[in-house]
Formats: structure tokens, C-alpha cells, sequence
């Protein structure tokens, strides 16, 4: 499995790996990141999202667990060849797992703002070797995931999000030309 995009790896991009994988970075950005993330994304009708000019990110769009209600989350991800997505339910490295991931395990059926566009997902909880696989492949691409892992008692939960257009599977072609996960042609 490969990535589509990778995270910047010039000198900023070694000084905000540092200081990500920080405890002290994990108290602060979980209130500080989504909230920037969200005013900016709405502002700019989804094109901008702040924190993905380090690591690309998604807007994903999930009924919550138990209220049902439609909650916005902006995430981290690592995009992979073929229109798919990992998302990492890291929680910056605290103790609980963030409630994002108890919606998709409830509602597997999201969708995710992808560099303006709206698309449709089916999320899908890794575990084994595909999990194994997958978190290999996280840590290569952001390092700072192992500093969170080692903090906690809990296994950090992977996902892989797979477009779900109706009869589209992954490598195929929709009727406007697109390949899964990407946006239609200009």
C-alpha cells in the first residue's frame, strides 16, 4: 500500500513532527486544530483546510453514535493509490478514543470533504495483518503516530475509507470520467 500524497519533509515539516508527537501539543491542539480547521473550511466553502498544509486532511461527515445528528470532524489522513483513504483515530495521543471513530463504527456510511469535493464513503474498522499493514504504512508517513500509540493502554483504531458510488469500485471510471475518490475533471 502506498500513499497518494505525502506530508511535507522540509525542515518545518521535522519541527512540527517534533512538536505534534509532545504531550504538551496533545492537550492544546485537540481544541485548538478542529476549531481553525472548521471556521476556515466553512469560510472557504471547502477548499482550505489549515492543517493539511502539513498532512493532507479530510472534513469527514458522520452520524454521531448515539444522537444520530450529522457531526463534522476535521482529520488527519493518509491518502493511498486507488481512491482510498487511512484515517488514524489517534486522539493526539490521549487516553480515549475519539468519538469520530465510535461513529463510524456505528454508521459505517460517512462522507468526507476531499479537497473541495463531497464523497461519499463506506469506512471500514482495520484489524490482522490489514491493520498491520496499514499502521506500518501511517508510521512511515507520519512518524509521530508511534509517540501517541506509546502513550496509551488502548490500540489506536485505523480506518480505510472506500468510495461508495453506486456500481463504482476502486481503479474504475464514474460517468464523468473520475476515478474513485478523485474529483471529476475541470
Amino acid at each position: 500500500m502506498r500513499a497518494a500524497g505525502r506530508p511535507s519533509t522540509g525542515f518545518a515539516a521535522r519541527l512540527v513532527q517534533k512538536v505534534s508527537a509532545t504531550r504538551a501539543f496533545a492537550k492544546v491542539a485537540p481544541h485548538v486544530v478542529p476549531a481553525m480547521d472548521r471556521a476556515v473550511h466553512r469560510l472557504t466553502r471547502g477548499r482550505v483546510l489549515p492543517s493539511a498544509r502539513m498532512l493532507p486532511g479530510v472534513v469527514l461527515s458522520a452520524r454521531g453514535a448515539k444522537s444520530g445528528l450529522v457531526r463534522t470532524t476535521p482529520l488527519a489522513c493518509m491518502p493511498e493509490e486507488g481512491g482510498t483513504w487511512l484515517l488514524v483515530g489517534s486522539n493526539f495521543g490521549r487516553p480515549g478514543h475519539p468519538a469520530w471513530t465510535a461513529n463510524l463504527l456505528a454508521h459505517p456510511d460517512a462522507s468526507i470533504s476531499w479537497r473541495g469535493w463531497d464523497i461519499p464513503v463506506r469506512a471500514r474498522l482495520l484489524a490482522g495483518e490489514e491493520r498491520a499493514d496499514a499502521w506500518r504504512a501511517v508510521l512511515a508517513f507520519w512518524p509521530p503516530y508511534a509517540a501517541y500509540q506509546a502513550r496509551v493502554e488502548r490500540e489506536i483504531r485505523l480506518f480505510r475509507l472506500v468510495g461508495r458510488e453506486a456500481g463504482l469500485v476502486s481503479g474504475q471510471e464514474n460517468a464523468g470520467g473520475a476515478h474513485l475518490g478523485e474529483p471529476p475533471p475541470a
